[in-house]
């Protein structure tokens, strides 16, 4: 029996269905390629980023350099920090900053992290929908076809594999694309969660780094 014949058979829901399904896997699909990709980039230019970070002592000349890394999350977090710590000196030039603007500084630092992680998030609700949807839709139409099957029996008087198979094959399908579209996404979804776990843990120790520097720098004695 081929399965391509089962499609272009299938009952007008059955095949509505499969459409909503494709529809999941391709989306996700793309959300998988594009995440993996942008991820992997944000790992490679922050390592760039910290190998730089720690190798300079000039604060400025980090600024400058980590403008080249814009996939970087820890990039954008030095920007917003360098950013504040620059405000600090200009505003106290000869007097050390009071305790409330170290507060500012790590007020910027978190903001600026919760903004990363916002946008390694982006697009992930997606693939956690997907994963816990599309098996239920695939039921459906798994239902829907032993529905179908019955009603043949009902209509042609007959019990035989022949009346009930066509139908039977529809809900198999349906199934089937249902896990197609699902499994993927719950392993990517996963992967990538963990991958922004670890990069959270990271922007957590850089915008440590920076509160320390800027303490050593403008703390109150």
């Amino acid at each position: 029996m081929n399965i391509f014949r089962l499609i272009t058979d299938a009952s007008l829901v059955v095949k509505a269905i499969l459409l909503i399904l494709l529809f999941f896997s391709v989306f996700s699909w793309t959300i998988i390629i594009f995440k993996r990709k942008s991820l992997k980039s944000a790992a490679v230019q922050s390592q760039k980023v910290l190998v730089l970070f720690k190798k300079s002592r000039n604060l400025s000349d980090v600024s400058e350099a980590s403008k080249a890394f814009p996939s970087s999350p820890l990039a954008s977090i030095f920007q917003a920090g360098f950013k504040e710590i620059a405000y600090l000196a200009k505003s106290n030039p000869q007097a050390a900053p009071n305790g409330a603007s170290l507060d500012n500084l790590s007020r910027a630092l978190t903001k600026a992290s919760n903004a990363e992680v916002a946008k390694m998030e982006k697009l992930m609700s997606f693939l956690a929908t997907t994963g816990s949807v599309s098996p239920f839709i695939g039921l459906f139409g798994t239902v829907w076809g032993i529905m179908d099957s019955f009603l043949n029996i009902n209509m042609t008087r007959s019990a035989s594999l022949l009346s009930v198979a066509p139908g039977i094959a529809e809900a198999l399908v349906a199934t089937a694309v249902g896990l197609f579209a699902a499994i993927p996404a719950v392993i990517a979804y996963n992967t990538f969660l963990h991958r922004i776990k670890d990069f959270i843990t990271d922007m957590e120790d850089f915008s440590l780094e920076l509160l320390s520097i800027a303490e050593r720098l403008y703390g109150t004695p």
